[in-house]
C-alpha cells in the first residue's frame, strides 16, 4: 500500500496539534478512536465490543476515583472534628500536670445515679485532681439540694480514702445550696466555707411515694396484684400500706439517718455545738451553720484558692455529659414513659 492511500490525521477535521495524545485505556482515548483515530491495524474483529468495554471500564475506574476523595475528605474531616472533641474535653487538665494550682470539683443539682452529680462523675474528677501533682488542694464547689444516699456516701468515703493517700487537703465551698445529701458530702472535708445566705443543713433522711387506695376505691377500680412472697407488693402505690410495713420501713430510714449522723460527727468533731435540732431536718443559714459548727468561715471559691490555698490558679476538673450524651438526653423519647414509670417505682430514699 502506498503512503499516498494512507489518511494524514492532521488534515481531519478537529485536529489540535497542541493537544496531547490521550493516554491509554482513557475514555478519551476510547472515544478518539470510536470517532476514526483507530489505523486500520487495529480495527480487528469484535473491535466494536472491546471498545465498548474499554469506555466501560475507563467511566468505572473514574468513579472509583472520584469515591476514593470524596470518602478520603470525609474522613479527614471526621478525624478533625473528633480530635476538637478530644482536645475540648481534656485540655483542663492536660495543660495542668506541672503548674501550682487549686483543683475543683463541682458537685451541683441533684446527687443521684446518671446525673451530672454522681459518684461515677465526681470521684473519677476526685482521682484525677488528687493524682494531678500541681493540684496543691481540692476544693468541692457545691451547690446541691441533695439526693441519693448511696451516691452521697459513695462520694464520701472516696474522698477520705484519697485524703490518706494523697496527703492533700480538701475544702468545701458552698453556693446557694448544701442540704442532705449534699451535707453528707461536704462533712467529709477539712473545713466548709459558705455564704452568709447559704442554705444548709438537712441532716435527715425521708422515703416518699404515692397511695391511690382511696381513689380507686371511689373510682370503683379494683386493684389485682398476685405475688410469691408476703411483702413482694411492699410499697405498691395501689395497694394498702399495712402497720408492720411502715415500722419496718421507718426502721430503715432511722438506720441510714444514723449512717449520716455517724458521717457529720466524724467530719466536724467537736466543732459542732450539737443541739436537739440538730440532725432533725432543719436547715440552716450559711451564718447560722457557722456559729453551730456546721461550718467554718465565709468565703467564696475565689477567696479560698487565694487566701487558704495560696495559689490563685483555679483549675475545674468536673466531669460532664459529652454533647451526644446531652443531645441524647434532650431529644430523648422516653419523657412519657418516665413519668409513667416513676408512678410506679419504689419510693426514693432522700
Amino acid at each position: 500500500m502506498n503512503d499516498s492511500n494512507r489518511t494524514d490525521p492532521t488534515t481531519e477535521p478537529g485536529f489540535d496539534e497542541t493537544r496531547p495524545p490521550a493516554p491509554a485505556g482513557s475514555a478519551q482515548a476510547a472515544s478518539e478512536k470510536i470517532a476514526g483515530r483507530e489505523t486500520a491495524a487495529d480495527l480487528k474483529p469484535g473491535w466494536e465490543r472491546a471498545t465498548l468495554e474499554k469506555l466501560a471500564f475507563a467511566a468505572l475506574n473514574e468513579q472509583k476515583a472520584t469515591r476514593r476523595w470524596k470518602t478520603f475528605v470525609r474522613l479527614s474531616w471526621l478525624a478533625f472534628f473528633v480530635f476538637l472533641v478530644w482536645f475540648a474535653m481534656h485540655r483542663s487538665t492536660t495543660a495542668s500536670v506541672t503548674t501550682p494550682h487549686t483543683a475543683v470539683v463541682e458537685i451541683k443539682g441533684e446527687i443521684a445515679a446518671g446525673a451530672d452529680a454522681s459518684a461515677e462523675f465526681v470521684n473519677a474528677a476526685l482521682r484525677a485532681a488528687f493524682e494531678d501533682e500541681g493540684a496543691k488542694a481540692v476544693v468541692l464547689l457545691i451547690n446541691s439540694p441533695g439526693g441519693s444516699p448511696v451516691q452521697a456516701g459513695m462520694m464520701s468515703d472516696e474522698i477520705v480514702r484519697l485524703k490518706a493517700k494523697h496527703k492533700k487537703p480538701v475544702y468545701a465551698v458552698v453556693e446557694e445550696t448544701c442540704a442532705s445529701a449534699a451535707y453528707y458530702v461536704a462533712a467529709s472535708a477539712d473545713r466548709i466555707f459558705v455564704d452568709k445566705a447559704s442554705i444548709v443543713g438537712s441532716i435527715g433522711v425521708l422515703m416518699d411515694g404515692f397511695g391511690f387506695t382511696g381513689l380507686m376505691d371511689k373510682v370503683g377500680v379494683e386493684r389485682r396484684l398476685l405475688t410469691a412472697g408476703e411483702n413482694k407488693g411492699f410499697l405498691d402505690p395501689f395497694s394498702p400500706q399495712t402497720d408492720k410495713q411502715r415500722v419496718y420501713a421507718q426502721s430503715m430510714l432511722d438506720q441510714i439517718h444514723q449512717q449520716f449522723i455517724t458521717v457529720v460527727k466524724a467530719g466536724r468533731g467537736k466543732r459542732l455545738k450539737e443541739t436537739p435540732e440538730m440532725f432533725s431536718g432543719l436547715f440552716w443559714t450559711g451564718q447560722q451553720a457557722i456559729e453551730l459548727g456546721l461550718a467554718d468561715n465565709l468565703g467564696s471559691l475565689e477567696y479560698v484558692a487565694r487566701e487558704i490555698v495560696k495559689t490563685e490558679e483555679i483549675i475545674d476538673y468536673t466531669r460532664r455529659e459529652n454533647v451526644a450524651e446531652r443531645l441524647a438526653k434532650r431529644f430523648g423519647a422516653a419523657i412519657g414513659d418516665g413519668a409513667i414509670r416513676s408512678l410506679k417505682a419504689i419510693p426514693s430514699i432522700r
